[in-house]
């Protein structure tokens, strides 16, 4: 086994970057979660090299890398189906693959899903910040780390020992699809809005705007019964608020969502469902499903 593997990004794809589960406990002084998009795929893909379930895996997002190997290893993939190759030969999804020096992946588009997640079997030599390796945001300029690869970066890891080799059951492996449900529980200002908004908002049909980010999902379509009420006091949010902007359009925050907002909160996705929004792309659609406290538990 060599002492290192490194992974050479010839092209770094749309928005690819290294996540884990994230940072807790410095919400109060601003810094937000972070973390996978989608926390299901990012486990499995772990499990596959025999890593923790909280190992750093680099997240693909909607047009992948094209990387080049150094060093001996194992690597797997799990979430979204990208069209993609090792060398010449198709590369499979679910499952645990060993790789050498001079190997070449390439991802292309994706046909299902938003995101896919590769681990390393071993562990990266990138420094951790607050305890975790995810970016967040508005604070790279701060830690000194980087938001997402760029061309020609490398990324560095020790391999462990090697395992044999795992497979995801088909049966086991997320679907995604073009349209989906999404539970909620009311949000803290829920009963400010008006019923006809109320109604509204569980009876449309929202759309995933192309001005979407791992800070927010915002919907194309406005509440057209909603009037806003002023200025709002910035109060707490988290990953899975439902805000309802000015203009009636909702925004669901994810993982870089900041800590605190301005606009009314109508409702939370339940943190179930959170891995599902995580692999919505832009001209998805969407409608949300009420859902007590009593029901998710």
């Amino acid at each position: 086994m060599a002492e290192e593997l490194k992974l050479h990004f010839k092209k770094a794809g749309f928005f690819t970057s290294i996540q884990d589960f994230g940072r807790f406990g410095q919400q109060d002084i601003g810094i937000p979660i972070s973390g996978a998009m989608d926390k299901e795929s990012m486990q499995m893909a772990n499990y596959l090299v025999g890593n923790s379930d909280d190992t750093p895996v680099i997240e693909i997002t909607l047009l992948g890398p094209e990387i080049e190997v150094e060093g001996n290893g194992q690597i797997a993939f799990a979430g979204a189906q990208f069209a993609s190759k090792l060398n010449k030969s198709p590369l499979p999804l679910f499952e645990t693959i060993e790789v050498k020096t001079g190997d070449t992946i390439k991802l292309k588009g994706t046909s299902a899903g938003c995101r896919i997640f590769l681990a390393v079997g071993g562990k990266t030599t990138e420094p951790a910040w607050l305890g975790s390796h995810s970016a967040p945001s508005d604070y790279v300029k701060h830690t000194g780390m980087v938001s997402h690869f760029s061309d020609g970066d490398t990324l560095t890891f020790h391999p462990h020992k090697l395992v044999d080799k795992r497979i995801i059951d088909e049966a086991k492996r997320p679907i995604y699809t073009s349209c989906a449900i999404l539970r909620v529980v009311t949000g803290p200002d829920f009963e400010q809005f008006e019923l006809e908004v109320i109604q509204e908002f569980f009876e449309k049909t929202f759309s995933i705007s192309s001005d979407s980010n791992r800070m927010g999902y915002r919907l194309n379509e406005a509440l057209a019964q909603y009037k806003a009420k002023g200025e709002e006091i910035s109060s707490g949010v988290i990953p899975g608020t439902v805000q309802i902007t000015g203009s009636g359009k909702p925004i669901i925050l994810t993982a870089d969502a900041q800590t605190t907002g301005g606009y009314p909160r109508i409702a939370n996705v339940v943190t179930e469902d959170l891995d599902l929004v995580g692999q919505m792309k832009p001209g998805d659609e969407l409608r949300f499903m009420l859902v007590s406290l009593e029901d998710i538990n």
